[in-house]
């Protein structure tokens, strides 16, 4: 499967870097150049392992996703439930790691990917990692930024004083 990666060194710890990455709107409209329109589904408040997400990109696609991996400050993942037909898999992850000075973190997002159908898979993947690397470079600048916004930085900072119960889905609680 194809991957496109980006990195970025932020000036601010992992903790604070993760909890930046994790913004929900309207706050992640303001470092997020790819989305327009994001919220959790099936009645979650938080993200987690096997929480789901409704995304609209720039683009005007529609995927929604599923946090197969959640361990902050270090890492997240997801996976594609269901997206554009030209994707027959999708999925990403981001890692947080300490940077080369006290107080910065490595942010490295890699995303992963098949299209179909099959018999365009060699053209199509070419122009999937030619746009997704466009798309992933855009991202993780903004989040760069974002990285640096007071505004983004507070909300960071207060989900990170107030973590809460975790997950809460539907019928939960």
């Amino acid at each position: 499967m194809p991957v496109v990666e980006a990195v970025t060194t932020v000036p601010v710890p992992p903790d604070l870097a993760f909890a930046v990455s994790q913004t929900v709107a309207p706050v992640r409209y303001r470092w997020d150049p790819f989305v327009r329109e994001q919220h959790f589904v099936d009645g979650a408040t938080r993200p987690g392992r096997g929480v789901r997400t409704f995304t609209r990109s720039r683009h005007g696609l529609v995927m929604v996703s599923e946090y197969v991996s959640w361990a902050p400050p270090t890492n997240v993942g997801m996976k594609m439930v269901r997206g554009p037909w030209f994707f027959e898999r999708f999925g990403g992850g981001w890692r947080f790691a300490p940077g080369p000075d006290p107080g910065t973190t490595v942010a490295t997002w890699r995303y992963n990917f098949r299209c179909r159908p099959a018999f365009l898979r060699p053209v199509a993947d070419r122009i999937g990692v030619w746009l997704l690397g466009r798309d992933i470079r855009r991202r993780i600048a903004g989040y760069a930024a974002g990285c640096t916004d007071p505004e983004v930085l507070a909300a960071a900072r207060r989900a990170l004083a107030d973590p809460g119960p975790g997950p809460v889905r539907a019928g939960e609680g």
